[in-house]
């Protein structure tokens, strides 16, 4: 019986070398561990006990001829396999589904392994993540390299996808000339949070409001939404000056500026204000740049947040060769397939079931094709 997700592995290039102790295929190993992450294994011990346990139901599928692998075997061979590459067999079956949903929108954010020790910027594992805000998929992913920076991950994270018709919002971090650039030539258009680290432009895009307020907001197109969750309301007032004039150069075709204030109220108490800048390719009403700017925050309630709570990714200690990264991009694959099925839960609910029943782990890895 064939199985799609053997087929998204087929030209991945097996990092080990040809000998008489290479005793399993490399699909085998990965068809296994991406399964038991979705069933809930968080470790390699744990993988390969699900492996074994589930043995006859693999043989349906794979060619297991010595049997399940070890968890050291797992381990070794993660460590070992390039994280891009694995990255993008993946992200290559999420962005057909992800055409077929009619895909606009793509968040660019990184999120840290607090207890996976590396040199980076961090001083542990940084995963820099695409995610689709509207299908809920994970696109891509590239790890910030030793001695490295998110800064100059975010672009080699975006050379990998098709950008497109897709409207690519960053934080910070992504607020450089280079990138903005990078995502126009690739056919993406651009939203990003303007902050301090780009002062020149910072300061220059509050003076365009500054203007703008001086002429009482004429020619502004201002939108408002309210919300509430947590506890606590929330207002939010965009306001958007297009074709702004004054920006330093260098700035690819930025069609207009926003100001984002919020206002907080939480037991009855109003916080003080805050106010974010923004550039982008854009020219769109308010409403519309508030609706891409609301849902960049997507990454952080629909993938990292669930990463924490019900995957405890910063408890991981993988830490051998490219093993974090790898085992990371797993992770995510489990979450975007988890939430595509039409079952009631929590995503740690959906884990158990799958975890549980054969049938519905077949359901869920249906969600990603070849």
């Amino acid at each position: 019986m064939p199985l799609a997700l053997t087929t998204v592995f087929a030209d991945l290039p097996d990092p080990r070398i040809e000998t008489a102790n290479k005793l399993h295929p490399l699909t085998d190993i990965l068809v296994i561990a991406t399964c038991a992450v979705i069933a809930g294994a968080d470790g390699w011990e744990e993988i390969a006990e699900y492996g074994q346990s589930k043995e006859d139901f693999f043989r349906r599928f794979l060619e297991l001829p010595n049997g399940v692998p070890s968890h050291d075997t797992f381990e070794r061979v993660f460590a070992k396999l390039d994280p891009d590459a694995f990255a993008d067999r993946f992200g290559r079956g999420m962005r057909a589904l992800c055409e077929s949903t009619g895909l606009v929108h793509i968040a660019v954010d990184g999120k840290s392994a607090r207890r996976s020790a590396q040199g980076t910027f961090t001083g542990c594992l940084h995963l820099v993540s695409a995610w689709a805000t509207e299908s809920r998929l994970i696109l891509g992913q590239r790890s910030v390299p030793e001695g490295g920076h998110e800064i100059t991950t975010v672009p080699d994270l975006l050379a990998a996808l098709n950008l497109n018709g897709a409207v690519v919002t960053l934080d910070a971090a992504g607020c450089q000339k280079a990138t903005v650039e990078q995502i126009r030539q690739q056919g993406g258009d651009y939203v990003v949070c303007v902050k301090g680290n780009q002062k020149g432009l910072h300061d220059a895009v509050a003076d365009v409001f500054d203007r703008a307020g001086g002429a009482e907001l004429a020619g502004c197109d201002m939108a408002g939404e309210a919300g509430v969750g947590h506890g606590r309301e929330e207002e939010r007032y965009v306001t958007v000056v297009q074709d702004p004039e004054g920006l330093p150069g260098g700035w690819t075709d930025v069609g207009a500026v926003a100001l984002v204030c919020r206002e907080r109220r939480a037991k009855g108490q109003k916080s003080e204000g805050t106010g974010h800048y923004y550039i982008t390719s854009l020219r769109v009403r308010a409403a519309v740049l508030a609706g891409y700017i609301r849902n960049h925050w997507g990454i952080e309630n629909g993938l990292h947040w669930v990463l924490d709570v019900a995957f405890r990714e910063d408890d991981s200690r993988a830490r051998t060769g490219h093993a974090a990264a790898n085992l990371g991009m797993l992770r995510r694959v489990a979450v975007s397939l988890l939430t595509r099925t039409k079952v009631k839960g929590s995503i740690k609910t959906r884990r158990m079931k799958a975890g549980w029943d054969d049938n519905y782990l077949l359901q869920v890895i249906q969600g990603i094709t070849a």
